[in-house]
């Protein structure tokens, strides 16, 4: 599984760093940085919530 991000949507909420911090990073303002678009096994239940939390649809996952 994969996540990926679209920086062109993303708004800087930083609402998908909560719940994945392992996945999402935020830069000095704020934006969404991933730490690498492979998800883990252990972590989908994190990306899936770092998704949902997206206002602006940012972020998607891809088998």
């Amino acid at each position: 599984m994969k996540l990926l991000l679209d920086s062109t949507r993303c708004q800087g909420y930083g609402l998908c760093q909560e719940p994945a911090p392992e996945l999402v990073d935020l830069d000095e303002w704020g934006y969404a940085r991933l730490q690498g678009t492979t998800v883990p096994e252990g972590d989908a239940e994190a990306a899936t919530a770092a998704v949902a939390a997206c206002p602006n649809s940012a972020l998607r996952l891809v088998k």
